[in-house]
């Protein structure tokens, strides 16, 4: 198990959710090619992964920790709003203690989603948002 999955299963959440959105919201993934139409609200996609450790003895157990973070991205001169609007709804979409799982292989979110400093930039507003999670093999 590894940091691979838990990213499969943060970013699948997104990904759907985004898709089923009117109008769709792109995603920017880390290390995937990605341009902007002029004026699009899109999202950045980011799994920072912190240290494995091993809480047994016998070397079996793995803890996997980090940080997932999506960095709403606005038109400048819009104002705070519609970012804010999306970083709640983001928050209700991965809420605390939640556990995303697949082939057995759980990750929980373990602290809320919350925002980060916002950060004007040349073309556009960005809205970071972030929360730890946690992943626990034997």
């Amino acid at each position: 198990m590894s940091h691979k999955i838990i990213r499969s299963l943060l970013e699948g959440r997104l990904k759907t959710w985004a898709a089923a959105r009117s109008p769709v919201l792109q995603i920017a993934y880390q290390n995937v090619a990605f341009t902007p139409t002029a004026n699009e609200i899109y999202l950045r996609a980011f799994a920072l992964p912190a240290g494995t450790s091993s809480n047994d003895l016998a070397g079996v157990h793995r803890l996997y920790t980090g940080v997932f973070q999506i960095t709403i991205v606005t038109p400048v001169g819009g104002g705070p709003g519609a970012a804010e609007t999306l970083a709640d709804e983001l928050a209700a979409l991965y809420p605390l203690n939640d556990q995303l799982t697949k082939e057995g292989f759980s990750v929980k979110v373990m602290t809320p989603v919350e925002q980060g400093p916002e950060q004007q930039e040349d073309t556009a507003f960005a809205l970071p948002v972030s929360f730890q999670y946690r992943a626990d093999t034997f």
